[in-house]
């Protein structure tokens, strides 16, 4: 059971915007600001903190989420869809008129307890994700 996925409309715009932007990173936002959307940045622009948890990925891309919000969601697979809208100012989806949205489901107790079992990997743990980059400067 995957801790994040997406939807065929978000396949299809991440690799859009792969093409017109190269290698990105996700990092699902803490609130405020950008609504609790999945931010979208160039990997080679955007530093994932280096405590950051590693929940998966979505169209071959890195996607992260903040250690304390893990801790609010850490109970619900994230399901990343694409609709109409302006997303998160520094998103590079805003442009296309769409935006991502976080949309999630509560794991049955089974997938929890295996999740619970197989922690997720932090940023600063990771080296296998080209082009990456942690606040730790790796």
């Amino acid at each position: 059971m995957k801790r994040v996925i997406s939807t065929e409309k978000t396949e299809k715009l991440i690799s859009e915007l792969v093409n017109d932007h190269g290698p990105l990173v996700f990092h699902q936002s803490g609130g405020c600001c950008d609504g609790s959307a999945p931010m979208c940045f160039p990997r080679s622009e955007f530093k994932v903190g280096s405590r950051d948890v590693f929940l998966g990925e979505i169209g071959q891309q890195p996607f992260f989420i903040a250690e304390d919000q893990y801790s609010y969601w850490e109970h619900t697979q994230l399901i990343i869809d694409v609709v109409k809208g302006r997303g998160g100012m520094f998103s590079v989806e805003g442009p296309t008129g769409n935006r991502f949205l976080t949309r999630s489901r509560v794991f049955t107790e089974d997938e929890y307890s295996e999740h619970k079992s197989n922690p997720p990997a932090k940023a600063s743990d990771l080296s296998e994700i080209e082009g990456l980059k942690t606040t730790t400067g790796e």
